[in-house]
């Protein structure tokens, strides 16, 4: 194959940083909120029938931390993937804005925004008032992220000159 023939795929590096980010973030904010769960249920469950020994109380205690840990895992793992296709459905809509929305490549962030609280009313099937208030809160962080980006284009301008 000579190389005038070679395929060459370019994928735009925030189609996998953003939701890569995403997952490490929801992986770390549900570890800490299961864990915490589960070890409440754990109390819950066995407040009838406390150790007595020494033993019992080593026992008890082990057993907690493995179901602390377990819980930890699996709502980490639950919460990390709901936030990742949440940010990949937003990095999609934006660069989809950006590549076919002649002339609103200014407001991407923002139709992203929109696009992914309407999605997310739709997924989850809200009400029409919830989901007037996602998509309000898409365009609120659509604009702040459209405001950081002006902004770091006018610094990077400014240290250009």
């Amino acid at each position: 194959m000579e190389e005038n023939e070679a395929i060459h795929l370019s994928i735009p590096p925030r189609l996998y940083q953003v939701p890569g980010a995403a997952l490490v973030v929801g992986t770390v904010i549900g570890a800490a909120r299961g864990s915490r769960k589960e070890g409440l249920r754990f109390l819950a469950e066995n407040a009838h029938r406390a150790p007595t020994t020494v033993k019992g109380w080593y026992f008890y205690n082990k057993t907690k931390n493995y179901r602390k840990m377990l819980g930890g895992l699996v709502e980490g793992g639950r919460e990390g993937l709901k936030l990742s296709v949440t940010a990949m459905g937003w990095v999609t809509i934006e660069e989809s804005i950006r590549r076919f929305g002649h002339g609103f490549e200014e407001v991407a962030e923002v139709g992203a925004g929109v696009g992914t609280g309407a999605l997310f009313g739709l997924v989850y099937r809200l009400g029409l008032r919830t989901t007037g208030q996602s998509i309000l809160l898409g365009f609120l962080v659509g604009f702040g992220m459209a405001g950081l980006r002006k902004g770091r284009e006018s610094l990077a301008l400014k240290v250009e000159q």
